[in-house]
């Protein structure tokens, strides 16, 4: 943005300048955090007075803060310093209304620099006035031309894209699901945080006493909820695979045993959840910044698979992708170079599961490859390395070319860009959720609530 100042000399009575202002949530997030001001109600999602609503209210000071933005910026512009300021409040500016900021010079003062102007806002929508007011500035003496687009700029860590998955699942009926040991705190209270938001109705399986010991140390309450007593945590597994053969259960939840325990009698050949598809990892990332959500894959399950794994692997991630209502999931095939290298194998793969993609082997996505992480999601780095594809720079699915890239990348993203990860298990007769023990409550709503879309689409949406 170039900004270029008007000094003392070049002001007149009757100057005016405006600039209108879209306030959004993240607003109102970014001027809580600076301000340390808290109040309910001015945060978006949260009800301040009570009544059941969320009020989304701008702070009277963000509004007014919008007044110094003019000022600033076009009249005087750069080099001007407020003296004094008062307002009168008319109305309420809300998240989501466009406002409009304006200023005008009613007197000079020569003998000190200082200007005294009217300023006002006003919400577009209806021509309300919000906001009334004068100040006075010392105006530059110098002229100023100043280019800003070199300041550095905010990213709010909100996770909008895991809210708005939580909404479209909640509407859906709850998902009768079978919680493996959850006989520690994490695990209990995730599955009973996600019974709360109607994501699944649990069922748990495990050492009952232990169960009943962790409820009571959550203060939870678990009546009305089935307890299936196994303390042997392997045996708890064949029993919720077992619940899912018998039609009771609809889905798997990993709770506090070891996945490999949890996921053995799911592959058991003559008993278990197998359907002629390897089973595969997904994480669906919420990265704070990115437009939408970024499914990585296999980051969990499959070490160092072969074509025919992946090929697995690219079908699940655009199976699920389009469960969460991404209609044509656009993969991209990780390497570390984006060209064909017959001396990196990862770059061979990727080609001939993008070519596979073109010849119906793989389907209901697009799918392009090899490319390097820069180019897969950053449309620039895919435009300076000259990549004319539908996929690059705009990627929604990334596959990793084996489990310790895929991992990284899901643990960078979630350690150093502040992303949330839901992780789900697919290729088997029905979803198989699987959290870390170092996931907060919002990466296992979001898992549940995955699951529950993707169960929701397989299944026609029959609960």
């Amino acid at each position: 943005m170039l900004i270029e100042n008007r000094t003392f000399d070049e002001l007149s009575v009757g100057d005016t300048a405006e600039l209108k202002r879209l306030c959004t949530q993240d607003d109102l997030i970014v001027f809580a955090n600076m301000s340390g001001n808290h109040n309910p109600m001015h945060i978006a999602d949260l009800d301040g007075d009570g009544d059941g609503r969320a009020e989304a209210i701008a702070p009277s000071m963000f509004v007014g803060s919008l007044i110094s933005a003019v000022l600033g910026n076009l009249l005087p512009g750069a080099g001007t310093l407020y003296r004094e300021q008062n307002f009168v409040f008319h109305a309420r500016a809300h998240a989501g209304e466009e406002l409009i900021s304006r200023v005008t010079v009613t007197a000079l003062h020569p003998e000190t620099s200082r200007v005294t102007l009217a300023t006002e806002v006003r919400r577009i929508e209806g021509d309300v006035l919000i906001l009334s007011g004068v100040a006075e500035v010392e105006a530059p003496r110098h002229k100023i031309r100043l280019n800003t687009h070199d300041l550095p700029g905010l990213i709010v860590q909100r996770h909008r894209h895991f809210e708005k998955l939580l909404e479209k699942a909640e509407a859906l009926p709850s998902l009768p699901t079978a919680v493996v040991c959850p006989e520690e705190e994490k695990s209990l209270g995730g599955a009973l945080l996600a019974r709360r938001h109607r994501l699944i109705e649990p069922i748990l399986v495990g050492d009952a006493a232990k169960i009943r010991s962790t409820a009571e140390a959550l203060g939870a309450d678990l009546d009305g909820i089935e307890i299936l007593d196994e303390p042997v945590a392997r045996l708890a597994a064949v029993r919720a695979v077992a619940l899912v053969a018998e039609g009771r259960a609809r889905a798997l939840m990993k709770g506090h045993l070891h996945t490999d325990d949890l996921l053995r009698p799911a592959l058991d050949k003559a008993t278990g959840l197998r359907m002629g598809r390897r089973f595969t990892h997904v994480f669906v990332m919420d990265v704070p910044g990115l437009a939408h959500p970024l499914l990585i894959t296999d980051a969990a399950i499959n070490i160092a698979p072969d074509l025919k794994t992946k090929m697995d692997i690219v079908q699940n991630g655009i199976d699920l992708a389009r469960s969460l209502g991404i209609e044509l999931p656009k993969v991209g095939v990780l390497s570390a170079v984006e060209v064909v290298n017959p001396d990196i194998p990862s770059s061979l793969d990727a080609a001939l599961l993008s070519k596979m993609a073109d010849r119906g082997q793989i389907t209901g996505g697009l799918v392009d490859g090899p490319l390097a992480m820069d180019n897969a999601i950053d449309l620039g780095a895919a435009k300076t390395k000259g990549i004319t594809s539908a996929v690059a720079g705009r990627a929604e699915v990334l596959v990793a070319p084996n489990l310790d890239a895929g991992n990284m990348i899901a643990k960078q993203l979630t350690f150093i860009s502040h992303a949330e990860g839901a992780g789900l298990v697919l290729g088997a007769k029905v979803p198989i959720i699987l959290n870390s023990r170092a996931d907060n409550d919002m990466a296992r709503l979001a898992s549940c609530a995955v699951a529950a879309l993707h169960h929701a689409r397989i299944s026609g949406g029959a609960a």
